[in-house]
């Protein structure tokens, strides 16, 4: 299982990146909200949702979930 945090700043396309703690793109301080824990990142990515209408997967630390 691993943490999942969505990052509060939009993309300049108005996505909000989804992102695990060893990930350089982590949003610092209060930028970020903790989503849980998961086995998977698209399931990050369904509860970031729940937050924001338009997320996508970090391409480096959860590519598998990236839109672009």
């Amino acid at each position: 299982m691993q943490h999942y945090y969505v990052n509060k700043q939009p993309l300049p396309n108005g996505e909000h990146e989804v992102h695990v703690p060893r990930c350089t793109y982590l949003p610092e301080g209060d930028n970020g909200i903790h989503l849980g824990t998961f086995t998977r990142c698209s399931d990050a990515l369904e509860a970031a949702k729940s937050h924001f209408e338009r997320v996508t997967g970090c391409k480096v630390c959860c590519g598998a979930g990236h839109s672009g």
